[in-house]
């Protein structure tokens, strides 16, 4: 059975209005922590079991492996899924959080979906058929000049015991660039690089299901994607996405 991508956005939509019911209703909201700093909610696990159960009646083939599922079934053709990427922001109220949808076969990432429920952003990327934003193609920006660039990263207080925790990474590259900004979600970062909102985003010792649709996204709209050393894959370990023209000149500070 082929992909649609109209399925696809139908059922992850549906899946933003029930993350929205609950975000809408956060006084109630039900929240956990896996571990120290690493919080769950019941949106997060509601949204998860609803995808699951919806894409496998549409594509019983492919097997799932979601962040608070873990993994099952088929895992050589499998969806990747973030529920909510950036679940701290969306206890606190704030917007920059996104349901995360990718398809791998095989070990190849082929197709991906980001949507940001709160701000109605529907991003989305086929392999070999370009990137979207609404509907609309997008790419990535023409800045050439890191002086001039805005970049994005990540902080992840998972991660502050680290001794190399991105603080002092953070500083040299702040140093020399017009702005920076840090969101939240590592989806959505990845998709405004795709969408030519920011310049560049980065960040250390994140999951697949964090990065796996944003990359699918962010290459079809033109961007590299690296890790610190400018080897050419996906390392979630180590990723770095840039609009292509100032790869060369932030490399050198990761």
């Amino acid at each position: 059975m082929p992909i649609s991508a109209a399925v696809l956005e139908n059922v992850i939509r549906e899946a933003g209005s029930i993350a929205l019911t609950h975000f809408r209703n956060l006084k109630h909201l039900e929240v956990t922590k896996k571990r120290p700093r690493d919080l769950v909610t019941e949106a997060d696990v509601a949204v998860e079991i609803f995808m699951q159960e919806n894409l496998a009646k549409h594509y019983p083939q492919f097997g799932f492996w979601g962040e608070e599922s873990g993994q099952s079934a088929n895992q050589s053709a499998r969806w990747i899924v973030d529920p909510i990427d950036g679940t701290h922001s969306f206890s606190r109220g704030q917007y920059f959080w996104s349901i995360s949808v990718a398809l791998e076969i095989n070990q190849e990432l082929i197709f991906g979906a980001v949507y940001a429920p709160a701000l109605d952003d529907y991003y989305s990327a086929e392999k070999g058929k370009g990137a979207r934003k609404n509907g609309e193609p997008i790419s990535v920006s023409s800045e050439s000049n890191l002086a001039d660039a805005m970049i994005a990263t990540g902080f992840a207080c998972l991660r502050s015991y680290l001794k190399e925790n991105n603080l002092q990474r953070f500083c040299r590259i702040a140093e020399i660039t017009t702005g920076q900004r840090r969101f939240g979600s590592a989806a959505m970062d990845i998709c405004l690089v795709a969408d030519g909102q920011v310049d560049a985003f980065w960040e250390q010792e994140l999951n697949l299901y964090d990065v796996a649709a944003g990359v699918v996204i962010a290459r079809e709209a033109g961007a590299t994607i690296t890790d610190f050393r400018g080897k050419e894959g996906i390392f979630p370990k180590q990723i770095l996405v840039t609009n292509r023209k100032i790869l060369d000149q932030i490399l050198p500070l990761m």
